[in-house]
């Protein structure tokens, strides 16, 4: 039984038969307000229904033929083929209608449903804001979820125009991919959509709050809105976003040589919502926890500003040149995320011309963290389902995808690439494309062959590791340099062989300058193939005090510096002028630590020795997570206690020298916040909450607040009356969020069983208040409270991921994982449930993505302990 599954060669059956013309969408959201019609399934948790009405053009290229209709709904009144009224009862079964004896040409389907309203971020979901009482819904499709709101050919390769009639509470405002009509009798007709993907579509409904402006060049006229809900209107940046929209405007379509393909472009920041964004055409949605109620610093800014250009670079790929099948998922959201980061770095007046910087220190670091998981998988994965596509939004997909672009654009040349680009969406405008169309165009532009280079970098799984071999003479002039590159085994289950790729990297030669500033004094660029190297363009030069492999780091490999290169950047690392040799030294520093090459005290000594002089923000704040995830994980246990304290007093102490009222006060105080201790330590947080205790220039705002407080209830210091208090302070939606979170963290088994009972044992909890109190039961101070939940984890998640929506199931079963139990016992429990339970391949894949970081974490440890022996 499919169930909600379509296996690829379904969905390329159907594409085969089918063309799809049009679709006329009528839905009934009028009782939106109240939660819609009760269902009795429902009743307990408010949940209800609405009518759709959904009717499908679409043409057969045989008579007699046999396909099917995706409809997730818990009720189907009516279905009518070209006339005949078909039995609901004999057609609609797992989620799908059978659509028997289509007719050669011309088909018309109608199908009368009862569709859901969600409170799971899938489908059409409903939020209800505390502090107006009002509802608020938006759509979310991608992968498979238009058909829990209409009846769908639910694959994207089946586009379609789309026409919806929305009728809706009087004063609400309804949102979707065409121009907002005005509304008749409160109900909403759109104008029909040009042809595009089920995924895409879109609806936001509800009494949003909205600005309103234009972009406007040569004659060209987009009409842009920004919308969030009423109580975070006055934390509502638009002018700051609007900047950076047409900024994204100007750079991409001077670079697609493509003018923006829709009639307008909406920007709406939605609760609850389980991704960064979502690419809709003409109607992206945006967590609304972009929308800043609190001091964040500039790298929030820049996360925000990077996830608005990379939702509007998916206008002309993704939306208007879509991919055939999921398999092509990867480069779907890589070319977003590369030229997201592009415009930062290129576009004039960008704020941010570091983003590489940026990249290289979180994109890269996540890319090559999953590429060492027992699940790694190609970039051009194999995507048999829509089961496989759900655990493949991953940092593969995106991260190294993006990092391996990166590598092409520098391989084939930036022009070269973009003129590619632009032959490429002009070929393929409102169709869709396999990878071979876009490399295709890119080898007519470059001339380059990428048959090779596709097969190396797409085909294969992996990291290489890129290291110099440098001989120098007495007088330290160096006689031979050459690069060699490794393949190293890939992780215990992992499918494929290593693999040596060609990449085209630079090498940069490093020296102090007057001023004691690491410059760059040399830097060639080359092609590497092959298990050696040579690069005889550095014999004859005198040895400088560092050697960069992969400098400006164009292509994607771990890193290791030489002996020499290592020793002075470990007492220098702070010392380069440019932020993003710093940060490939950063990362190379974790990147050992995580594979327990430099112990985990010395990654700490490491940090603090060059902490003090990173002025990236971003990777200031990187280096917080980092240092408390290896003391956490990857320390000896018997040593942790010492290097949690010696931390702690590292970070009060920059956060009193930090420069007042600025982001690094702001981000030390989030950093000490996160361990503080001592009884000191935290009578200080308490004082700061209570204003008995002022940090010159520290605000603390709410967001700050409900961070001292996590912490206080975290060792026991708040209970539920001071929770309660400072929800009292904040009665909205994130500070519920904090509220079930805090109360989730307290070190007590009553705590901890409230909090496993309401997420685990009860369904009810809305998506993003279940993360909020997962987030806060898992506590690394508090391992031996949960260690009892190691067992209960294993004999529920299976039937979890059963039971429960993918984004909700997904959360339990990452989330309460018993990462924090590092023991062999652990890995042994985990095999044990691989074996007996036989888990479909999606939790199976989850469940050993988790185990594969204790198995790193005993690795760590003992690399960690055998440095002090």
């Amino acid at each position: 039984m499919p169930g909600t599954n379509l296996t690829r060669e379904e969905a390329q059956q159907r594409a085969k038969l089918l063309t799809v013309d049009s679709y006329e969408i009528d839905l009934d959201l009028s009782g939106a307000q109240g939660g819609g019609t009760a269902r009795s399934s429902e009743a307990e948790s408010g949940g209800g229904t609405y009518r759709s009405v959904t009717t499908v053009r679409f043409d057969v290229s045989e008579t007699g033929a046999e396909s099917f209709i995706d409809l997730v709904a818990p009720t189907v009144h009516e279905v009518t083929l070209n006339g005949d009224s078909l039995d609901p009862a004999e057609v609609f079964e797992d989620s799908r209608i059978a659509l028997p004896g289509l007719l050669e040409g011309r088909n018309i389907l109608r199908v009368v449903a009862d569709c859901a309203y969600t409170n799971t971020g899938e489908g059409l979901h409903r939020f209800v804001d505390p502090v107006d009482n009002q509802a608020y819904l938006y759509t979310q499709f991608e992968v498979p979820d238009a058909r829990r709101v209409f009846a769908s050919f639910e694959q994207p390769d089946l586009k379609a125009t789309f026409q919806f009639t929305v009728k809706a509470p009087s004063g609400w405002t309804v949102i979707s991919n065409s121009p907002t009509p005005e509304p008749k009798d409160d109900v909403w007709v759109f104008e029909p959509t040009p042809r595009i993907s089920t995924y895409i579509t879109a609806l936001i409904v509800g009494p949003y709050h909205s600005v309103h402006s234009v972009y406007e060049k040569d004659g060209q006229s987009v009409p842009l809105g920004i919308y969030c809900r009423p109580s975070l209107a006055e934390f509502l940046d638009s002018d700051a976003i609007f900047e950076v929209t047409r900024q994204g405007f100007d750079w991409f379509q001077e670079k697609f040589d493509y003018a923006y393909p829709f009639k307008k472009y909406d920007q709406l920041f939605v609760p609850e919502f389980n991704a960064g964004a979502m690419e809709n055409a003409g109607a992206v949605t945006i967590r609304d926890q972009y929308v800043f109620r609190s001091k964040v610093t500039d790298a929030a800014y820049e996360v925000r500003a990077e996830t608005v250009l990379h939702e509007l670079a998916h206008m002309w790929f993704g939306d208007l040149v879509t991919m055939e099948w999921w398999n092509d998922l990867w480069l779907n959201e890589s070319f977003a995320t590369y030229t997201s980061i592009a415009c930062l770095a290129y576009a004039p007046e960008s704020r941010w011309p570091h983003s590489w910087t940026t990249f290289a220190n979180q994109m890269k670091t996540w890319a090559y963290r999953q590429d060492q998981l027992p699940s790694t998988h190609p970039i051009m994965a194999e995507i048999r389902d829509l089961d496989d596509v759900l655990v493949n939004f991953d940092g593969i997909t995106y991260a190294k995808g993006a990092s391996v672009l990166k590598q092409l654009v520098a391989y084939v040349g930036m022009d070269e690439f973009f003129r590619g680009v632009q032959a490429y969406f002009k070929a393929h405008a409102y169709g869709n494309t396999r990878l071979s169309d876009l490399l295709g165009a890119l080898e007519e532009t470059s001339g380059r062959d990428l048959s090779t280079w596709s097969k190396k970098w797409l085909e294969t799984a992996g990291i290489n590791v890129l290291r110099p071999e440098i001989e120098t003479d007495e007088h330290g002039v160096i006689t031979s340099f050459a690069i060699r590159q490794e393949a190293p085994a890939l992780p215990a289950g992992a499918k494929g062989e290593p693999t040596l790729r060609p990449h085209r990297i630079a090498v940069g030669l490093y020296e102090r300058d007057a001023t004691g500033r690491l410059v760059r004094d040399d830097r060639i660029e080359l092609d590497v193939d092959g298990e050696l190297t040579a690069v005889p363009q550095l014999v004859g030069k005198g040895r400088p005090a560092v050697v960069l492999l992969n400098d400006d780091d164009l292509s994607y490999a771990k890193v290791r510096l030489d002996e020499q290169s290592l020793a002075f950047v470990t007492e220098h690392l702070g010392d380069f002028a440019e932020s993003l040799p710093r940060a490939l030294c950063w990362a190379s520093a974790w990147d050992m630590t995580r594979d327990a090459e430099l112990a985990t005290r010395d990654y700490l000594s490491l940090v603090l020795s060059g902490i003090a002089k990173e002025s990236d923000i971003g990777v200031v704040q990187s280096l917080h997570r980092q240092v408390k995830l290896a003391i956490d994980l990857y320390a000896d246990p018997t040593t942790r206690e010492a290097l949690l304290t010696r931390w702690t007093d590292a970070t009060l102490a920059h956060l009193r020298a930090a420069e007042p009222g600025g982001d690094h006060q702001l981000a030390w105080a989030r950093a000490f916040a996160a361990t503080a201790r001592t009884p000191e330590q935290l009578d200080l947080l308490d004082a700061l909450l209570e204003g008995t205790q002022t940090i010159e220039g520290l605000s603390v705002d709410t967001e700050l607040r409900w961070a001292f407080v996590h912490r206080l209830a975290a060792v026991g210091r708040f209970d539920e009356t001071e929770i309660a208090g400072e929800y009292e302070r904040d009665k909205t939606a994130a500070g519920e969020r904090h509220a079930a979170s805090a109360r989730a963290a307290r070190p007590s088994e009553e705590a901890k069983a409230e909090a496993w009972a309401s997420a685990v044992e009860s369904d009810k909890l809305p998506n993003a208040v279940q993360e909020a109190v997962i987030s806060g039961f898992v506590q690394t101070d508090q391992r031996e409270l949960l260690a009892p939940y190691a067992e209960k984890y294993f004999e529920v998640v299976k039937d979890i991921w059963g039971s429960r929506s993918h984004e909700m199931a997904q959360q339990i079963a990452v989330g309460l994982y018993p990462s924090i139990q590092v023991a062999q016992a652990t890995l042994d429990r985990t095999d044990s449930w691989l074996t007996d339970a036989e888990p479909n391949a999606a939790l199976r894949r989850l469940v050993s993505e988790s185990r594969s970081g204790v198995e790193r974490a005993l690795k760590a440890q003992a690399a960690d302990a055998a440095a002090q022996a």
